[in-house]
């Protein structure tokens, strides 16, 4: 175990009796922590240490390994610190680094653990806490000021940020929280994140603060429910009637819910609408969706237990849409409370989720699509499209940014520096100091990563070509011969892990037959590469999936058939697909870059582009498109015996490659249009007209 994160949560409280129990979007707080530390790529194991029998339930019902605490550290005085050490010396074993978490945060962003973590697993810091930027003037009791002079007042553009530390978690090296017996020591560093995931649960007030902002904060994930149950007046419609003459009633709904729901009741997912109210319409349109409706109730939450008895049903697998408050005793029953975004404001604190389209206008359709995108295989989607049958299924409604993908030393994804893979290949021709040569050439122009080809060459070379005579720098030989004599073997693949290790590289290979894989699988790899010519073969493809490592999955010369079966075969939970077209070298007009796009929209993982074009700026234009990582393939001289030399980029292409794309990733920012300092003198000075 490397990293592990620890969760404090005790069962006495000063400002919010059993806090940590409390539900802040329909989630315990505790949940909420462990859960976020679950979704951190780096975190191997969450712990959550505490006295209180429910808290410990709640805890590893989420998922957490539960350590009991003693008295003497969980009276009010007790420190975070102590509750942190107690439980490593309950494990036993002391990982590198050590994640205390929070649960007086109810926001907290997996994506910043995981950044945090990595400043201290590579080097930058010892100690990394969570912090917002803050321009705000800091006085004493006394008048004084604290952080300025009161007697100037620069304007906030003219400042640096202070950082205000918002307590949600801190990251630690295990061996200096056991010298120093505190979070802060040696080399302390901050990571920044959003105001508005920086509001810390003391009082009551902040309680109801975050469960309001809950419905606008968290992610839109999915929603893993085996029944759908919905109110009807303001979830079906938009809560008005119309009234005709003879006073017959007409509602509008959408036509969209009705997809919805069909598509539910088509992946087995139970639907039922309850109505307070007795009215032909609410029947005739339950009729026409196909789903049972229990009407004129005097109390819902009776009906819905009964109906979840009879089905069969545990309540916290199911969601329940609502929109007033007579809908708050059915969302209380069940795992999943859901709100229009204009239903009464208690109905919305209640819920843990709060839908964007409002009741009448797709909001049925909406939540649909949510739980089919949890849902591990839905026979098609609502354009009759097939859909990939492994993982989370994207939506026209429901898009959510792929998942990072951790690979050794490094998080590959959106959001992420672009992962840097130097492409050695057999451009080695046999030679381990040629290979160390390489490895440095990548190393030295910061690549993360090299990678290699595998082969089992009685198995990959054709009959037909066994016994073809080939001329080579080691003379004349057979080409099974020279295939022999350029392939590694373990004394060699040993030598090249060391070395790897050394220069701060991953390293991992192609293998082209399933005996590779298992030798790979001996040297312990960080992950797997699928070649373009590797797609189609599904008993190589089936011994990856087996290995459960990250595999990134390059598609040139496929077709999206052939792409579509290797990814049922791979699945989509450790997958990085790479665009690629397989013409050595590659013309400009067989790039193909904006498949790039299209292979995350169908598949929703990360993507990257591995390229064999002539010079760079194919490579570059990739990621501006959005690629997560870039492979290219490295040489010492292009001039070099082998058939990859002269598609390889040579070591200054190399370093001006990686060069460009760090550049290019500052150079993209966040999207949000804003004026920068740099702007504000030419401003002031051309800006004849102010708004």
């Amino acid at each position: 175990m490397r990293v592990l994160a620890v969760v404090p949560a005790r069962g006495g409280s000063a400002g919010v009796p059993l806090k940590n129990l409390e539900k802040v979007g329909g989630i315990p707080l505790v949940a909420r922590a462990v859960e976020a530390c679950l979704r951190a790529e780096l975190v191997d194991e969450v712990v959550v240490t505490t006295d209180h029998d429910r808290i410990a339930q709640v805890a590893a019902d989420a998922g957490a390994r539960v350590v009991r605490r003693p008295a003497d550290l969980s009276g009010p005085t007790a420190s975070s610190e102590s509750a942190v050490l107690h439980a490593l010396g309950e494990l036993g074993e002391d990982p590198e680094v050590v994640v205390l978490v929070q649960c007086t945060s109810a926001f907290i962003d997996p994506r910043d653990i995981d950044a945090a973590v990595a400043k201290v697993l590579n080097g930058e810091a010892d100690s990394v806490f969570a912090g917002t930027e803050t321009y705000e003037f800091v006085w004493s009791a006394a008048g004084d000021g604290i952080n300025h002079d009161p007697s100037v007042r620069p304007r906030r553009q003219d400042r640096e940020p202070d950082f205000r530390e918002t307590g949600a978690f801190y990251v630690m090296r295990t061996a200096g929280l056991r010298e120093h017996g505190h979070r802060f020591f040696g080399t302390v560093a901050v990571q920044p994140v959003p105001a508005r995931h920086a509001v810390e649960i003391d009082t009551p007030e902040d309680l109801e603060i975050v469960r309001a902002l809950a419905p606008f904060v968290d992610e839109p994930l999915p929603i893993d429910v085996d029944a759908v149950v919905t109110d009807f007046d303001g979830v079906h419609t938009d809560d008005r009637a119309f009234v005709d003459s003879e006073g017959r009633e007409m509602v509008a709904v959408s036509r969209s819910d009705g997809m919805g729901v069909a598509l539910l009741r088509r992946a087995g997912v139970k639907v039922l609408v309850l109505s307070t109210e007795r009215n032909p319409v609410v029947a005739a349109r339950a009729g026409k969706l196909g789903v049972p409706v229990v009407q004129g109730l005097g109390a819902k939450d009776a009906a819905l237990r009964d109906w979840l008895a009879a089905e069969g049903i545990d309540p916290e697998r199911v969601a329940y849409v609502g929109n007033d408050v007579n809908d708050l005793s059915c969302m209380a029953l069940v795992g999943w409370p859901v709100a229009v975004p204009d239903a009464h404001p208690r109905v919305r604190a209640a819920a843990r989720v709060v839908l964007s389209a409002p009741g009448g206008a797709g909001a049925v359709r909406e939540l649909s699509d949510r739980v089919l995108a949890a849902r591990p295989a839905v026979a098609e989607a609502a354009e009759g499209a097939p859909v990939a049958a492994r993982g989370p299924v994207p939506s026209a409604t429901f898009r959510a940014q792929p998942a990072p993908v951790r690979i050794g030393r490094s998080l590959v994804g959106p959001g992420q520096p672009v992962y840097m893979i130097a492409e050695i290949g057999i451009n080695h021709n046999g030679d381990v100091d040629i290979a160390r040569k390489l490895i440095d050439v990548a190393a030295e122009a910061g690549c993360q990563a090299v990678k290699f080809q595998k082969r089992t060459p009685e198995i990959c070379v054709p009959m037909e070509q066994r016994g073809q005579i080939r001329q080579t720098p080691w003379g004349e030989m057979t080409y099974m011969e020279y295939k022999i004599r350029t392939e590694f073997g373990a004394d060699e693949y040993g030598h090249i892990a060391k070395y790897c290790e050394e220069r701060g590289v991953d390293w991992f290979a192609s293998p082209w037959d399933v005996p590779s894989v298992d030798f790979l699988e001996s040297m312990d790899v960080v992950a797997h590469k699928v070649a373009s010519a590797s797609v189609t073969d599904h008993e190589l493809l089936r011994a990856l999936a087996a290995t459960r490592k990250p595999i990134i999955l390059s598609t040139g010369m496929s077709t999206m058939e052939e792409i579509d079966a290797a990814v049922e075969i791979l699945g989509t939970e450790r997958l990085v697909m790479m665009h690629a077209t397989s013409t050595y070298p590659l013309p400009p007009e067989e790039a193909n870059l904006r498949m790039i796009g299209t292979l995350q929209e169908r598949y929703g993982v990360p993507v990257g582009y591995s390229g064999h074009e002539r010079g760079l700026q194919i490579s570059l234009a990739a990621v501006t498109l959005g690629a997560v990582t870039v492979e290219r393939h490295i040489t010492l001289d292009r001039t070099m015996w082998g058939s990859d030399h002269a598609a390889s980029l040579e070591p200054s292409g190399v370093e001006h490659l990686v060069r460009d794309i760090r550049i290019i990733e500052t150079a993209l920012g966040d999207g949000v249009k804003k004026v920068f300092p740099g702007e504000e003198a030419p401003r002031a000075r051309l800006r004849r007209v102010t708004a």
